[in-house]
């Protein structure tokens, strides 16, 4: 796992890191806000869960940005004949541009778990 971390990239891989802690933070004090009584009505209390939603979808723009910056800084290179590209090098580098987006739809869908998960809990009381 360590090792799809530094292949994906440290800069954008902690930056997305950072990200998640961010938003897991980020539901931990909504939800104790809530369950304490410290924000009322439903409405309010949806607005703000939608914070998590949010945060995860941030998260994935991050991670495709990371990709096209990757897949920019690969072509450039090719274009001027820096590298020489055989099909299973370019294959190759695809793939692992792929990992931060990867990454950052792991955490939208984990935003998402918690956003519908936490809206079906407030609805249910």
């Amino acid at each position: 796992m360590l090792e799809l971390f530094y292949q994906g990239g440290a800069l954008f891989m902690g930056l997305l890191t950072l990200i998640f802690i961010a938003m897991i933070s980020v539901t931990v004090v909504q939800v104790l806000r809530i369950t304490r009584g410290q924000v009322s009505g439903l409405e309010n209390i949806s607005r703000q869960l939608t914070y998590t939603r949010s945060i995860g979808l941030f998260a994935f723009i991050v991670g495709l940005l990371g990709q096209l910056i990757g897949l920019f800084s690969a072509f450039k290179a090719i274009e001027l004949k820096l590298v020489d590209v055989s099909p299973a090098l370019l294959a190759g580098g695809f793939k692992v541009s792929m990992i931060p987006t990867m990454y950052g739809l792991i955490i939208y869908v984990i935003a998402l778990a918690l956003w519908l998960g936490l809206s079906a809990w407030l609805q249910k009381d």
